[in-house]
């Protein structure tokens, strides 16, 4: 199975400009292909992984690929796809934006491949001046044609319109397109379908000023369950920036994939084959209720985006917080229930801790009266063990030298935190 077969496969195949010229390009050897991300905030979105993976697999299948980073195109905005501008970002921002994006783009393409590169188009765009852009670029565009994409027709038909600005961008992302065919000898560039005017118009571009044949390919996008796209700022705030999105909160979101989308989302968001997905597949519809798909899912995602240490301790985090046993978790395991549950810290004192005084500081109890009428119904847990108004907390209930976990009825968590100085056997909350 070729590259285009396979990316049909896992729908992953929307448009292309001309599918039987690109296939006979890439069966005749390595192609060059660039996807950019604009540095719009410090973190891409799953939206953006789904173009990374592609090209990943490109790069797996022996062809040379680009990863661009916008430090240009990022402080204009693209109006595809959206209602109203965006805010312009100062170029401080932006340096940091690029920065954070970069080393979450390198998790997913391999640079240390030499059939890797990461540009920013900034590099080549900031010297180049108005008067040379317009006569080297805009006079190999008509108006017409600009005002004929999609997205410039949405804007223009609302209320806010759009400005000289958010008009320019897909002559900005053409000259990418074109700076890079004439650096990187690159003859395709891949996207979203949202963005398929802003790339034809880089084909179309190339055609007129080196007449050489470039090419184009869109995957479909994803969309939230009302049809809408998903992205930064229209919903979807699972992103890849793990202390934006921590590791925990990212398992948890493919955990949660419905059952009519997890082949689907093993195919896009994976580097499995296709023969593993439906192995996987089929195991999960014989017990749906176990999950199994979904937790294939979200163990490869994570480790793809947060590396396999954090995917294992996510991992773990989520059965501790489902009622798994805590003596089996790791510290990384803990510390990420400690992120995501309330705290209190510990501090040592003579004869251990009140667990009314526990419930009280981690906020797991209103009042004293309130503390105790949990405990006389049962419904207090410290690691997992049922315990009652006697009990008192000492060294013996921290785990891994800093952490003792309270539950309080099925799904209520909190977390005590010792400081690992400490030598003293008694605790208690400070």
């Amino acid at each position: 199975m070729n590259i285009l077969e396979d990316l049909e496969a896992r729908g992953l195949l929307h448009d292309t400009t001309d599918r039987d010229a690109l296939a006979e390009r890439l069966a005749a050897g390595p192609i060059s292909l660039y996807y950019g991300c604009d540095p719009t905030t410090d973190s891409l979105h799953t939206g953006n992984l789904i173009g990374l993976l592609v090209l990943r697999r490109f790069q797996d299948a022996g062809h040379r690929v680009v990863a661009l980073a916008g430090g240009a195109t990022g402080m204009v905005g693209d109006p595809s796809g959206r209602s109203e501008e965006r805010n312009l970002l100062d170029e401080a921002t932006l340096r940091a934006n690029v920065a954070s994006i970069k080393e979450q783009i390198a998790r997913v393409v391999d640079f240390d491949d030499e059939r890797a590169i990461l540009v920013n188009n900034h590099d080549w765009t900031v010297g180049v001046s108005l008067l040379d852009f317009l006569r080297d670029v805009g006079k190999h565009v008509t108006v017409n044609q600009m005002i004929a994409r999609e997205s410039v027709k949405n804007r223009m038909a609302s209320e806010q319109g759009i400005s000289f600005t958010e008009f320019s961008y897909m002559l900005l992302q053409a000259f990418d397109y074109l700076w890079l065919h004439d650096h990187h000898d690159v003859e395709l560039q891949i996207g979203g379908s949202d963005q398929w005017g802003n790339i034809v118009q880089g084909v179309d571009l190339i055609r007129r000023v080196r007449g050489k044949q470039a090419h184009a390919l869109s995957w479909p996008l994803l969309t939230a369950p009302d049809g809408t796209k998903l992205g930064k700022t229209t919903g979807a705030r699972i992103l890849l920036n793990g202390e934006r999105t921590s590791p925990y909160r990212f398992f948890q979101h493919w955990m949660q994939t419905d059952d009519r989308q997890v082949r689907e989302f093993l195919l896009k968001f994976t580097l499995l084959s296709l023969g593993e997905v439906d192995e996987i597949v089929a195991g999960h519809e014989k017990a749906p209720e176990q999950r199994t798909a979904q937790r294939a899912l979200a163990r490869e995602v994570t480790a793809l985006v947060h590396g396999e240490a954090a995917a294992v301790a996510a991992e773990q985090a989520s059965a501790v917080l489902f009622g798994g046993s805590v003596d089996e978790a790791s510290p990384e395991a803990l510390a990420l229930v400690a992120r995501e549950a309330p705290t209190a810290p510990l501090s040592a004192t003579e004869g251990g801790v009140d667990i009314i005084d526990a419930l009280l500081a981690v906020g797991l109890a209103s009042s004293r009266s309130d503390g105790r009428r949990s405990l006389e119904a049962g419904a207090v847990y410290v690691n997992g063990e049922r315990v009652d108004l006697d009990r008192r907390l000492g060294a013996d209930d921290v785990r891994h030298g800093r952490y003792v976990l309270i539950r309080k009825g099925k799904k209520s968590y909190a977390v005590l935190v010792a400081d690992p100085s400490q030598e003293s056997s008694e605790i208690s909350p400070s």
